[in-house]
């Protein structure tokens, strides 16, 4: 990824071309590929002098100090009607790929609570939930 000068000067003689191929161009893609459009518009920002919070221009090349995206424990609904929970929090919770689960929505307190299945037992969790005690 450039820097600096090096990177002001490839933008320049691009200048003609769309973002994304200037970003590219500039060495600013992940190693899956994604375009990593926020850490090119950062150091173009900071090649023209301005001095950026938080982690910015932490030494070394492209990304060894960020950490990447953090979970913010917030999601939305998608147009397609799906809610993801999403990798941060499957691996906090230490849930594994295949494991099923029977999803109880809790009208009254707005909740979802996702009960692991046992294996060969789809109906039951082997657990007793609140509004089973309840009942």
């Amino acid at each position: 990824m450039l820097e600096g000068k090096a990177l002001l000067d490839k933008a320049r003689a691009l200048s003609n071309r769309p973002e994304d191929q200037i970003a590219r161009a500039c060495g600013y893609v992940g190693p899956s590929g994604r375009l990593l459009k926020k850490s090119f518009y950062r150091a173009l920002v900071e090649a023209k002098g301005y001095k950026l919070p938080s982690h910015a221009s932490s030494g070394g090349g492209g990304g060894g100090g960020a950490r990447g995206r953090q979970a913010e424990f917030r999601t939305r609904v998608h147009g397609n009607g799906n809610l993801l929970i999403g990798h941060a929090y499957t691996k906090r919770m230490g849930l594994e790929p295949g494991q099923e689960f029977k999803i109880e929505i809790h009208q009254e307190t707005g909740s979802i609570w996702l009960l692991p299945l046992d294996e060969g037992n789809e109906g039951s969790s082997g657990e007793i939930s609140p509004a089973d005690q309840a009942g």
